[in-house]
């Protein structure tokens, strides 16, 4: 049995009155922290590239800030950051709100025409680029280069000094995050100060187990997923270790060289992970005491999986959206233990309800809070649709337990209909990944005449394993509803991802679309 717990400790769920108005969101570093501790310890292809002690973070943070406002942009502007991970991104990420501008981090993964579609729709001022990613941004832009020296380097931009961070207030904005753009062009989503921290706060139970200690976060920089963790990390007092990307070799030695205590990343990465160390990399994992997963559907193979490859660790399945943030689900209040592949309980002060023919206890999931957005940003028709008084259809498809704790079934613009019958893919995929010769699975729709869609499987097999075409649909018909069992299998080595690490869903839907498929 898997040690299990939900990533946030919580209980009711009513608002209550008090926001925070006037901290910054850069302030969420602890100040109590010992200066000479490690806040940051970026990992670069040769081993630490750069390692910054709380107080060497802090000042470089303030050198942002004050080259900033020394180059007279306007109060408000709109900076963005395109580059890979490095520290300097997240210190540019904080010296920009630190000043009393908006950050937008962007995903290099969209390339040119992304890229420019972002910096048209927040109206950003001028851009920290990297080397390898300035060239997706258009001649006329103004860039802070990492890379180069100059007046036009990052080395000239810092001014060190102190500095009296902006005070916000309520409704002043200190990041504009963009959705991934699976579907369609990205969404600006933009999110406050205020409500930022609030759900930084929700975390405070991390202290505990994190004070003085390290976690790994090797997510993309540009996505909440990673930008929380490091926060979440520095406001408890402990060090967050970066990659420049991930490996799944790389991240497990970084948890041995680094003694990780914490292990953070989307459900994909844990399972690469599992793969390295099952082919016989044996690093040492014994310091990891927790896991956090997110920003995409577990199944209880994984987390079994993931529990062999972390022994001593408990394993949070966490939830979230750009748009909500991830302080939604924790503890129960009674302290009851929470089921595998829950995701927990209501977190104090927020509010939760499902909607649709199955609620109140199955139906897409809406959420209240103070950290959802007030809307996208140039998109009034898009917010109408997805904001109502305060409520985000999430549109992600939950069921509710007897106790209360809730569970992901699907995303309900991925469910299709085959002969009348609705199929959810996450459930799909929950069930073949029970096989125990299947590492992974992805299922997609593919047209048909006669059902109108039927379910396409694309399957990662366990090394070494002999495992058939009919061997998977036989398990499906076994052990799930006939009408989901899947009715082609497609094998491959690796499923693709995206820029976040996620199953790429809209590529395997176009693979499916060139397989020459016998009608079943």
């Amino acid at each position: 049995m898997a040690n299990y717990a939900p990533s946030v400790a919580a209980h009711t769920v009513r608002l209550s009155a008090s926001v925070m108005v006037g901290r910054n969101l850069s302030s969420v570093i602890d100040p109590n922290a010992p200066r000479e501790r490690n806040a940051i310890v970026m990992i670069g292809e040769q081993g630490a590239e750069r390692v910054l002690s709380y107080d060497a973070l802090n000042e470089e943070i303030n050198a942002v800030a004050n080259g900033l406002l020394a180059r007279g942009v306007s109060k408000g502007a709109r900076i963005g950051i395109l580059a890979d991970n490095r520290a300097e991104h997240f210190i540019a990420y904080m010296g920009v709100m630190r000043a009393g501008f908006v950050a937008v981090p962007i995903n290099q993964k969209l390339k040119a025409a992304g890229v420019r579609h972002i910096l048209n729709d927040a109206e950003v001022d001028l851009v920290f680029a990297d080397e390898q990613n300035k060239g997706f941004l258009a001649p006329e832009t103004r860039i802070i280069d990492f890379d180069v020296g100059g007046e036009d380097g990052y080395g000239a931009l810092l001014k060190p000094g102190p500095l009296s961070p902006f005070a916000p207030s309520q409704t002043d904005l200190a990041v504009i995050m963009y959705t991934s753009g699976s579907s369609g062009r990205p969404k600006g989503v933009p999110i406050t100060h205020a409500g930022y921290l609030w759900a930084i706060e929700q975390f405070d139970f991390l202290r505990e187990s994190l004070e003085g200690r390290s976690a790994l976060i090797s997510a993309p920089l540009f996505h909440m997923n990673a930008q929380f963790h490091i926060q979440s990390v520095l406001y408890v007092g402990g060090t967050a270790v970066l990659t420049s990307r991930f490996q799944a070799q790389e991240y497990l030695r970084a948890i041995e060289t680094f003694k990780v205590a914490r292990a953070t990343g989307v459900p994909t990465m844990f399972a690469l992970a599992a793969q390295a160390q099952e082919a016989g990399l044996g690093a040492d994992l014994s310091s990891v005491t927790s896991v956090a997963m997110g920003s995409a559907p577990v199944t209880r193979a994984l987390v079994d999986r993931t529990a062999a490859l972390f022994p001593n660790a408990m394993i949070s399945n966490g939830y979230g959206t750009t748009e909500v943030g991830p302080a939604i689900f924790g503890l129960h209040p009674e302290g009851r233990p929470a089921p595998v592949l829950s995701l927990g309980y209501p977190m104090a002060d927020v509010e939760v309800r499902l909607v649709g023919t199955g609620a109140p206890n199955e139906g897409v999931l809406h959420v209240r809070s103070k950290m959802v957005t007030r809307g996208y940003l140039n998109l009034p028709t898009e917010t109408a649709r997805k904001i109502s008084d305060g409520w985000y259809d999430t549109g992600d498809v939950m069921r509710r337990d007897a106790e209360g704790f809730y569970f992901f079934v699907s995303r309900a613009d991925d469910m299709f209909v085959c002969g009348g019958e609705n199929i959810y893919p996450g459930e799909v995929e929950k069930l073949l990944e029970t096989h125990p010769f299947i590492d992974q699975a992805a299922v997609v729709p593919v047209e048909d005449d006669i059902k109108g869609a039927l379910p396409m499987a694309f399957i990662v097999a366990a090394p070494g394993s002999s495992l058939t075409e009919e061997d998977v649909k036989h398990y499906t018909l076994e052990n799930g509803p006939a009408y989901a069992h899947p009715r082609f299998i497609v094998f491959m080595e690796a499923l693709p991802l995206s820029g976040v690490n996620k199953i790429d869903k809209k590529q395997l839907t176009e693979n499916a679309k060139t397989f020459q498929r016998p009608r079943p």
